[in-house]
């Protein structure tokens, strides 16, 4: 895809609400990819979004989540990627139970990737997959939230679609609207740690475990969606 006119070209983005998401939808348009950024349609930021995204060229989706409704969809848009950057939270679990909504990590992070990605696969040609993933990522893990993400990992390498699956350390930044203190503490620590090693000859301990804002993580996920010598890969935090 890098040789063609970025015009020509069409991504779609799941959890294009997310902090990366967001990112994501900015760096596609400023490539110039036809981008459309799905929000589920009982969204109460719909409208905003809608008025963020439009701002910005992209188009704006609230097909539900749905399988023949998003496959359907898709095979309307025909994008050339598609990106899942879907996930919940600890505090976002909590209060949408408490309200009725079912936002776990099997629902979310699980269950809403695996629509997308069986709705990808479903087109032929068959669109770059690219997924969000973590570091620390093994089909061993114990910890819910890597495990959640190591069962995407799985589904997606047995689908058969092009993939690109992206594992990054600490996603943050002062620009973080999510209120996630310690996760920000944690990496601001963690950097002028890895500064220091750096300064001692220790610079891969940084490049793997330091954290990326958003901005930074997005424009390496669409380098790596367009590029066609990253085909089926996991992309480890270094590489990103």
């Amino acid at each position: 895809m890098s040789g063609a006119d970025a015009s020509t070209l069409r991504a779609v983005v799941f959890g294009a609400t997310g902090y990366t998401g967001q990112a994501v939808v900015r760096a596609l348009r400023a490539r110039g990819l036809v981008t459309t950024a799905h929000i589920r349609p009982d969204s109460p930021k719909l409208e905003a979004f809608r008025t963020t995204w439009g701002a910005l060229g992209a188009e704006t989706d609230s097909t539900p989540w749905e399988r023949d409704a998003l496959k359907a969809r898709l095979d309307a848009l025909r994008p050339n990627a598609v990106f899942s950057l879907l996930g919940t939270t600890r505090s976002r679990e909590s209060a949408d139970k408490k309200a009725g909504k079912d936002s776990s990590y099997d629902a979310v992070d699980v269950g809403l990737s695996l629509l997308a990605l069986d709705a990808a696969s479903a087109l032929s040609p068959q669109p770059r997959f690219v997924y969000l993933s973590s570091l620390g990522v093994t089909p061993s893990t114990r910890n819910a939230y890597l495990a959640a993400r190591a069962k995407v990992e799985a589904a997606i390498r047995a689908s058969g679609v092009p993939f690109i699956i992206a594992r990054p350390s600490f996603i943050t930044g002062p620009d973080r609207e999510e209120r996630r203190a310690l996760e920000r503490v944690s990496a601001v620590v963690a950097d002028g740690l890895f500064a220091g090693l750096g300064a001692i000859g220790l610079k891969g301990i940084g490049a793997r475990y330091g954290s990326r804002t958003a901005d930074e993580l997005a424009g390496s996920l669409v380098r790596l969606a367009l590029a066609t010598e990253f085909t089926s890969q996991v992309v480890e935090s270094e590489a990103l």
